[in-house]
C-alpha cells in the first residue's frame, strides 16, 4: 500500500518538520489554511480513530508541545480530525491538523 504520509514518517518524502517523537511526526502542511497548519501522525499506519489508543496520548503531547514552538498557545488553536469521506478526509492515514495564528471563524464548514 502506498500511503503518502507513510513515506513522509519514512523520510522518503521530504517535509517540513516541526516535531517528531519515537511514535509520532508533525510538519507544516504544503497548502496551509492559516498563518500557522501542522499536520501530526502517528509514524506507524493507522487509518482512523478507531485501534488509535495507544498513540493518542503522545499526538496530543506534541500538540502542546508545537503551540510552544509555533507561538501560538497563548493565543488560540484549533484542532481539526477528520474521519472518512464525509467529513473531508482526503488520505487514509490518522492525521490531526492544528490551526492558528488568525482569528478562526465558526462554524468552519
Amino acid at each position: 500500500m502506498s500511503c503518502v504520509f507513510c513515506s513522509i514518517a519514512g523520510k522518503e518524502i521530504k517535509s517540513s518538520m516541526v516535531h517528531e517523537t519515537e511514535k509520532v511526526i508533525a510538519f507544516d502542511d504544503i497548502a496551509p489554511q492559516a498563518p500557522v497548519h501542522v499536520v501530526i501522525i502517528p509514524k506507524e499506519h493507522i487509518l482512523g480513530i478507531s485501534g488509535s489508543k495507544d498513540v493518542l496520548a503522545e499526538i496530543f503531547a506534541a500538540i502542546d508541545q508545537i503551540t510552544k514552538i509555533k507561538g501560538i498557545r497563548d493565543t488560540g488553536y484549533r484542532v481539526v480530525m477528520n474521519s472518512g469521506k464525509d467529513a473531508g478526509q482526503a488520505i487514509d492515514h490518522l492525521h490531526f491538523h492544528l490551526l492558528g495564528g488568525r482569528q478562526l471563524k465558526w462554524p468552519p464548514g
